[in-house]
Formats: C-alpha cells, sequence, structure tokens
C-alpha cells in the first residue's frame, strides 16, 4: 500500500493557507479530476477525486487541521479521516471531540476520557451495555451542472451506490425462518472484559467482543442472499430537486439517502455538492449576472438600440450617444433568482466600443475629414488628460 501524500501537497497550497484558499484550491482540483471531465481514465480520476475529498474533508474542519498539523497522517489511523468516492461514498472519521468531553456523534455518555476514567476508578463500568441501533453513513455526490440549471432549478435523476438492509432477511443476516441467537463469549452484551493487575490496583479494560463484533449476536444459519451481512450494495435512482438560484459549493441533501442503519437504525442521508460549468458569455457575481457586449463606435458616438442576450432571451437596450467603453449598463430584474425568498438579481451589460482594424481609403478619408471638423472640440475626459500632460513636462 502507498504511503498517503502530505494533504496541502494533494490541494496544492502551503501550510499557511487560508480557509478561503484551500476552498479555492479545493474547487480546482474536483473539478480538474471530475471523471465526467477525464472519461479516458475514470479509474484514476475518481482516486484522485477521492484523495482530494479527503485532504478537504480534514483541512477544512479547524480541529481535524489542528490534529493534522500536530501529528501527520497518524492522527486518523484507525478510522478513515473523512472524504468519498466522487459521487459516491463518504466515510466519517474518527471523532476525537470525545477526548474533550464532547460525546459522541452516535450514543449517549462523555467519550472515550470517560471511559478511561470509568476504567480508573469504577472498574470499566460500561463493559454490560448493549450495541444499541447506528445511524448510517452519510454519502456524498458531486454533480456538475448548467450555468442555466443553477440559475432555474432542475430535477436530475442520479445513480446513487449504497448499502441497503437485505430484503431476504430484513436486516438480520439470518436464513429466513431463523433468528440470530445471543453470543455464547459476550452473553448479548457485545464487550468483552479483560483484567490487569497494575501497581495502582486491579484494571479492568473493556472491549468490542471479538466473536460477535459487537452485536450481541451471532447468525448460526446465514441468509443465502447476502451471506449473513445484513446488508447488500445496490445502485437505486434517486430523484433530486435542484432548488434555483443555487451556486458553485452549494448542497441539496436527501434525508435518508444514505448507508442503511444498523440494529434498527435510521438512514444516513444524501448530500448532493453542486459545480457549476463556465458559460461562454454569462459570469455570475451574487445573484446579478455580468455579460460584455461589443458594439461599433458609431453606434458608440450616435447612440442606438441593440438586442443585448440574457438569461430569459435577447432584450433590447438603448445605447445613449457618446457612452465609453467599459460603461455598465443595468437591466432590471434579469439576474439569477433569488435561493431565498422572491425575486431576482439584476443583470450588468459591460459596455466594449470596438475600433475598426480595415478600413477603405473612403472610411479612412472620412474620418480623416472627421477629425479636422472636430477641431478643439475634444472629450473633456481627453481634455483633462492632455492638459495633465502637458503641466508634467513643463
Amino acid at each position: 500500500m502507498s504511503e498517503k501524500r502530505d494533504y496541502y501537497e494533494v490541494l496544492g497550497v502551503n501550510k499557511n493557507a487560508t480557509d478561503a484558499e484551500i476552498k479555492r484550491a479545493y474547487k480546482k482540483m474536483i473539478l480538474k479530476y471530475h471523471p465526467d471531465r477525464n472519461p479516458d481514465n475514470k479509474e484514476e480520476a475518481r482516486e484522485k477525486s477521492k484523495e482530494i475529498n479527503e485532504a478537504y474533508d480534514v483541512l477544512k474542519d479547524p480541529q481535524k487541521k489542528a490534529q493534522y498539523d500536530r501529528f501527520g497522517h497518524a492522527a486518523f489511523e484507525g478510522g478513515n479521516a473523512g472524504g468519498g468516492f466522487t459521487g459516491g461514498f463518504d466515510f466519517g472519521g474518527f471523532d476525537f471531540g470525545g477526548f474533550s468531553g464532547g460525546g459522541r456523534s452516535s450514543g449517549g455518555g462523555g467519550g472515550a476520557f470517560d471511559d478511561i476514567l470509568d476504567m480508573f476508578f469504577n472498574g470499566g463500568g460500561r463493559g454490560n451495555r448493549k450495541a444499541g441501533p447506528q445511524r448510517g453513513s452519510d454519502l456524498r455526490y458531486d454533480l456538475e451542472i448548467s450555468f442555466e440549471d443553477a440559475a432555474f432549478g432542475k430535477e436530475v435523476e442520479l445513480n446513487v451506490p449504497r448499502t441497503e438492509n437485505c430484503e431476504t432477511c430484513h436486516g438480520t443476516g439470518a436464513k429466513p425462518g431463523t433468528s440470530p441467537e445471543e453470543c455464547p463469549v459476550c452473553h448479548g452484551s457485545g464487550q468483552q472484559q479483560f483484567a490487569t493487575n497494575t501497581p495502582f490496583g486491579r484494571m479492568v479494560n473493556t472491549r468490542t467482543c471479538s466473536r460477535c463484533g459487537g452485536s450481541g449476536k451471532i447468525v448460526k444459519e446465514p441468509c443465502s442472499e447476502c451471506h449473513g451481512n445484513g446488508k447488500k450494495q445496490v445502485t437505486r435512482k434517486v430523484k433530486v430537486k435542484i432548488p434555483k438560484g443555487v451556486d458553485q459549493g452549494s448542497r441539496v441533501r436527501v434525508n435518508g439517502g444514505g448507508q442503511a442503519g444498523t440494529r434498527g437504525g435510521e438512514n444516513g442521508d444524501l448530500y448532493v455538492y453542486i459545480f457549476v460549468k463556465e458559460h461562454k458569455i454569462f459570469r455570475r457575481q451574487g445573484d446579478d449576472v455580468i455579460v460584455e457586449v461589443p458594439i461599433s463606435f458609431v453606434q458608440a458616438a450616435l447612440g442606438d438600440k441593440v438586442q443585448v442576450p440574457t438569461l430569459d432571451g435577447p432584450v433590447e437596450l438603448s445605447i445613449p450617444a457618446g457612452i465609453q467603453s467599459g460603461k455598465v449598463l443595468r437591466v432590471r430584474d434579469k439576474g439569477v433568482p433569488h435561493l431565498r425568498g422572491s425575486g431576482r438579481g439584476d443583470q450588468h451589460v459591460v459596455v466594449k466600443v470596438l475600433t475598426p482594424q480595415k478600413l477603405s481609403n473612403r472610411q479612412k478619408e472620412l474620418l480623416r475629414e472627421f477629425g479636422e471638423l472636430s477641431g478643439d472640440n475634444v472629450n473633456p475626459e481627453q481634455k483633462s488628460f492632455m492638459d495633465t500632460i502637458k503641466n508634467l513636462f513643463k
């Protein structure tokens, strides 16, 4: 097994990178290695995406990042640090919060630190607790959509690989007509206790039962469909409604769309992360849309009415006479619909005045005549600049 690369190296940032820089680097890398953008090498792209997701899952979290900066990959040995397959699994990480008394995400109690106190002062009082229902893991799916679909929303159908409880045995793992039996080693507690004599006295250490894996039950006659596992790997079609106004990095949650729970626990959730394709002419700034429209210098000088593209189709826009290149005109309510609430942003039209490059002799003659007729009738902004230059060299 190859050694893991440094997480900062994976995202292409240094250790002093800000949260914003880490986020930008992640978006850039995950888009670069999206399997759909690498049709000739999808397997390698999936592995790269998994590595990128794992690195970002650690570096975006201040607590995990601090642990990684101090201990490196060793901080997460014994539990996946996070990060899932692009369009697939997203395994949860080891909960270090228990050591600070923060509690466990899957059950009650004060976490690993309380277990240590129990071992020293109470002889390991958790040893008789049976394993209860456990919630399934969440899944992550990276979805790339068009600029227009991000603006107006869309319902998509995704093929999501996940684990589900076996329909034949209903998740018990036992052959139909039979039931799991109490584990003879731990007698249904799911844990084993080992006593050790120390200078401080007799210490009892509690571990997960090696016979039943902590379930407290064993299957003597396994289900032929799932081979006693109680779960099966399937691919389900999941319909997801992408709301209007989503942007790069938005996520949509599908309740219960994740991995199946254990021992009657609820399913995890499916999180669909949105990545928006770049548009050929439109740019987005918040809920506003920006577009650059070229016009001729004749239109700029005399004014005109031009057709301007919007997300809803072309609209007519009046160009005032004498407009300068770079001037921004606003078209109200033609931007992106607000993600929360009603209404829309605006569209900002950046005017770009084009200078003709190929002129006929007649056109050149007319322009020279125009220049002679202009005389001292210079644009105020140009006159101010020329005066500044004169004063500079006096």
